[in-house]
């Protein structure tokens, strides 16, 4: 016959070692994600080369495409633009007949858990002043890009700014 007393603690005992096992054998067996980095960076990088070349062309909407539906400009002397429509006005001013931009990035950085980059680079606009002479500016941008729920890159944070002296002040006639 069985005798419940004496296996009772021993089973007990038993249950007890294995329930505590169990999530360094769980532990064990989980694998780390892969380590896509390299190849998000070598993604962002080529992302930006077309946004680049795309704007190039002056073509408002697909240049417009590269950002996510709530992304963020920050322009020169002038408000945050939210979202694609505030977005667009901002580039529309940018890509004007006349107008010439690019940029090229220097530095991108994605983080471990591949849904977030950021990247340096520098920018060149050229237009043509009051009298049709063409007036150049350079400088710097940041640039965050996410990893959308589909898998696609988007810039969700954008900023630039020129190299140029601010011009001296203008003195006021007394």
């Amino acid at each position: 016959m069985f005798n419940c007393r004496v296996t009772a603690p021993i089973s007990r005992a038993a249950f007890f070692c294995c329930l505590a096992l169990l999530p360094l054998a769980s532990a064990c067996g989980r694998q780390e994600p892969a380590d896509t980095r390299a190849a998000d960076e070598a993604t962002i990088r080529d992302l930006d080369a077309q946004w680049s070349k795309t704007a190039g062309t002056n073509d408002l909407e697909a240049t417009v495409a590269y950002y996510a539906d709530d992304a963020a400009l920050l322009p020169p002397n002038a408000p945050i633009a939210v979202g694609k429509p505030a977005i667009r006005v901002i580039w529309a001013s940018l890509l004007a007949p006349g107008v010439s931009v690019s940029w090229q990035v220097s530095k991108v950085e994605v983080a471990r858990s591949s849904d977030l980059a950021y990247l340096i680079g520098v920018y060149e606009l050229t237009q043509k002043d009051s009298q049709g002479k063409p007036i150049t500016d350079s400088g710097k941008l940041v640039e965050v890009w996410k990893k959308q729920a589909d898998g696609k890159w988007k810039a969700v944070a954008d900023i630039f700014n020129s190299d140029l002296p601010l011009p001296a002040p203008v003195e006021k006639k007394k």
